[in-house]
């Protein structure tokens, strides 16, 4: 799953309840509890919201669409640090003692929240564009006018028109920072910008028709006016032709020259200056814990070679008579699982599954969101290097939660790991832990706009494991499809830091998980490449999973025939999204509470 944004709107009011208090003193009015700590939360995300508008955008906060700013400018970079550094200060200022025990986590992640974001801005950002997590796909992805952003008066037009020109700034600050980077001996692989190229060729070669930009003018809701459609048409010709191509164009021709003869031929983070210590707190920010490289690295090998064994028992049970790296060719190959003439027919089958599972669920799940789902297909401008992904609806139910499906060759498209698939991005997988969180009242705001990838990922992870709980699972490679996304978790933390830390090259790294792994060589190769673009977010998804495996074994082995399913799963729910830390405290205490003497 991609980085994910999710925020809402300020909660009504707050700031006007009380003034925000800087002396850890708590407000002796009985009817609002710790005024002062909760005005203080308050103010971190409203003006976190301020300084990433986008973050407003895609939580349904519009208050900001018509602005983006340069962040990658060292004005902002400054803004930043303060931001972090003032709320830091802020927050120690309040006793434990005198907060709740809600009010002592949520005291605890902004500490976590600001330290972790001040270590990061300690290392320049010399490579703002890559194939996978940059600004400009982003940024594509909301021109296409069925995302966040929206387009539905005349004014969210208006809007649009003035982030673009902002945008413009970025790109060509990006291509700034990529030179500076080349002197710095900090690029990307020469196998990234490749990947990058043809993104960047897909707005600046297309003539304005057919541009990504002008999609929202092909778009008009049936209310507007003609005056309105031509004043907006002519706006967004003026933009596009003459800022938004020659933008691109100059990005696409400087990474094709000189940024290309400067690219690296290492594949790893260890190929740039201070590239260790920048990894190690990768490893820190994604996995929120202390693990080294080294650490991670004997967890992976360990899982790989445990998954291994199960699959040969699937292998096994399914008559096929070679090894065990014969049978991944099979079922990479098998054209009984390649069923699909149509693009439709991949959204159809997701549909299907959710319908089959759906009544087991209740046996596993007390809570459910209210947020509304939809299975989509991947938009074409980024189809070819996207992988499957989530992305949240607004709390108001405006815009559903969204599971994404990259179908650019329906004809090779194997269906053996869709009811994994489906369970990890939608549900029970991110649609309900992250909805459930956006719906949760006594959390508060800031704690709803936060994603911890080893929390988030993990929990994904983990409810792969629940198929043949849900109905899924009852065809052996359904079965195997979940042994296989499984391993291709474990296989990533033996190569993320094997490229990273080890020196591995992406070849090896490739030719490891072909060795390991059914995905196809096409579909490896794009996922070594997304390591290679941001080095430690992969190694969340088996951190986070086996933690709470590990949380919910001790919580068995306590509790007993008082085990209940139903109530563990809403335990780690309720909490939102928090460093693993934080979650097995939480989960202890709760077991320790309900173990009977």
């Amino acid at each position: 799953m991609k980085k994910i944004f999710i925020a809402f709107a300020l909660i009504t009011g707050l700031h006007t309840q009380a003034q925000l208090k800087t002396n850890g003193e708590v407000s002796t009015n009985p009817t609002i509890h710790n005024v002062g700590f909760i005005t203080l939360l308050a103010h971190y995300y409203d003006d976190g919201l301020k300084l990433n508008p986008l973050a407003a955008t895609f939580q349904g906060d519009n208050r900001y669409n018509d602005t983006l700013p340069n962040f990658l400018s060292d004005a902002y970079k400054k803004e930043l640090v303060n931001y972090y550094e003032m709320y830091l200060e802020r927050a120690e200022k309040f006793d434990n003692a005198k907060l709740s025990e809600s009010e002592q986590m949520s005291k605890a992640i902004l500490k976590w929240e600001c330290e972790i974001n001040l270590e990061g801005l300690a290392f320049e950002n010399y490579t703002p564009v890559d194939q996978m997590w940059s600004m400009n796909l982003m940024m594509g992805q909301l021109a296409g006018g069925t995302s966040a952003q929206p387009f539905k008066t005349t004014d969210d037009y208006v809007n649009w028109s003035k982030r673009l020109e902002d945008y413009v700034v970025w790109l060509r600050s990006a291509k700034t920072k990529m030179q500076a980077g080349i002197k710095a001996k900090n690029v990307l692989p020469k196998s990234l910008i490749k990947k990058v190229l043809p993104q960047l060729a897909s707005v600046a070669d297309a003539k304005l028709e057919n541009n990504l930009f002008y999609s929202p003018i092909k778009n008009f809701p049936a209310d507007f006016s003609e005056s309105d459609k031509l004043r907006l048409t002519e706006v967004y010709t003026d933009i596009i032709n003459n800022k938004i191509i020659p933008a691109y164009k100059e990005l696409h021709d400087f990474m094709a020259t000189e940024y290309m003869n400067a690219g690296r031929e290492t594949s790893g983070i260890q190929g740039i200056p201070d590239g260790d210590a920048f990894y190690a707190h990768q490893i820190k920010l994604y996995t929120t814990t202390n693990l080294t490289a080294d650490e991670i690295h004997e967890i992976g090998l360990k899982e790989v070679a445990r998954i291994s064994a199960e699959m040969e028992s699937v292998k096994k049970q399914v008559g096929f008579k070679g090894d065990l790296k014969a049978f991944f060719n099979e079922v990479r190959t098998k054209k009984e699982l390649m069923p699909f003439t149509e693009p439709q027919q991949v959204i159809e089958n997701f549909n299907h599954i959710h319908k089959k599972m759906m009544p087991k669920v209740n046996a596993l799940f007390s809570k459910q969101p209210k947020t509304p789902f939809e299975v989509r297909r991947t938009e074409a401008f980024r189809e070819a290097s996207a992988s499957a992904e989530y992305n949240p609806g607004s709390l108001d139910g405006t815009r559903p939660g969204i599971f994404y499906v990259p179908i650019p060759d329906v004809t090779s498209y194997n269906t053996y790991s869709d009811e994994d698939l489906f369970l990890h991005e939608a549900i029970p997988g991110h649609h309900f832990q992250i909805s459930l969180t956006q719906e949760n009242e006594s959390l508060p705001q800031f704690r709803k706009t936060l994603w911890y990838s080893a929390y988030g990922e993990g929990w994904a992870l983990y409810t792969e494991s629940l198929g043949k709980e849900l109905g899924l699972y009852t065809d052996p490679y359904q079965y195997f499809g979940m042994l296989g996304a499984e391993m291709h978790r474990a296989v990533r933390l033996v190569v993320d830091t094997g490229l990273h830390s080890k020196g591995w090259s992406r070849e090896k790294a490739i030719q490891y998980s072909l060795d390991n792994e059914a995905e196809s060589e096409s579909s490896i190769t794009a996922e070594i490449e997304r390591y290679m673009a941001n080095p430690g977010q992969a190694l969340s998804y088996k951190i986070g999973q086996l933690k709470i495996m590990e949380l919910r074994a001790k919580a068995e082995a306590n509790l007993g025939k008082d085990f209940d399913i139903k109530v563990f799963h809403e335990k780690v729910l309720e909490v939102g999204c928090v460093p693993l830390a934080l979650l097995e405290e939480k989960i202890m205490n709760w077991i320790s509470a309900n173990t009977k003497a």
